[in-house]
């Protein structure tokens, strides 16, 4: 999360204009507007937030979670709420008439380059929404899809309202991340020294290990659990968005990003 000499210095990068100011503020200093509600096919839910510290709420197990899981550990996102105060919507029916409606979007994001709403839906509901509000909800080409009264209420802001789709999910890095999850919100993990330069050693001799072999190479110096706790945190590096950790024979193991990008070469 933004510190409060961040935040002043990202509004000024920015230029973020006075009135979106006191809107962003409102925003980070209120609670959600509303309480999710679970459907017939949904669960929803409460996400305990490491990044936000505080329980961040979905309405959608298959969507809105998977969401909370990119935001929380993509490094450009720096905040995030859910259920914003809502926002009017202006658009036309499909019979002509003028409509205004009042929507509480899913999250409200603040990003290293951008800031706005976002409204996850999953790709069989945005092409039933289409064809109901065909003025609300369009097909955009390799962008996905996008709300016009959305954008028409944001771009004036300086901001962004964004329609994510199930289809842009990498259900990969979200088998992963759920894998990690427990090392991941750990609030300090103990990763012995040696163990570390046990795997930095193992992994910096060659470009790049299978899990599964290194994971052969356990013993009282090097658990499992102390691998695992090195993924999560960075000390040794595995592409989260290529293969799961579940099926470690097709995970490769290396001792930083730039390992990995020479291995590519």
């Amino acid at each position: 999360m933004f510190n409060s000499e961040g935040l002043q210095a990202w509004l000024e990068r920015k230029q973020i204009p006075e009135a979106t100011r006191t809107l962003i503020n409102a925003i980070r200093t209120s609670p959600p507007s509303r309480r999710v509600g679970g459907g017939s096919s949904n669960v929803c839910g409460r996400y305990p937030s490491k990044k936000m510290g505080t329980t961040i709420q979905f309405e959608s197990h298959r969507v809105e979670l998977a969401g909370i899981y990119e935001m929380e550990h993509d490094s450009s996102v720096r905040e995030y709420y859910d259920q914003p105060a809502p926002i009017k919507l202006a658009y036309k029916t499909t019979t002509g008439r003028e409509l205004g409606v009042w929507h509480t979007p899913d999250f409200f994001v603040l990003r290293d380059g951008e800031a706005g709403w976002e409204e996850w839906k999953t790709e069989e509901e945005l092409r039933r929404l289409t064809s109901k509000c065909p003025n609300r909800y369009a097909p955009n080409g390799s962008a996905g899809w996008d709300c016009p009264p959305g954008r028409a209420h944001a771009e004036p802001l300086g901001l962004y309202y964004r329609v994510r789709s199930s289809a842009e999910i990498n259900w990969t890095f979200q088998r992963n991340i759920q894998f990690l999850d427990d090392f991941l919100r750990a609030d300090q993990l103990t990763i012995p020294a040696q163990s570390c330069e046990i795997a930095r050693a193992t992994t910096g001799a060659i470009s790049g290990i299978h899990l599964d072999e290194l994971l052969q190479l356990t013993s009282e110096h090097l658990s499992a659990d102390a691998i695992f706790s090195m993924i999560a945190a960075n000390i040794l590096y595995v592409d989260l968005y290529a293969a799961p950790l579940a099926e470690p024979s097709r995970v490769l193991v290396y001792s930083a990003p730039e390992a990995a990008s020479v291995a590519r070469l």
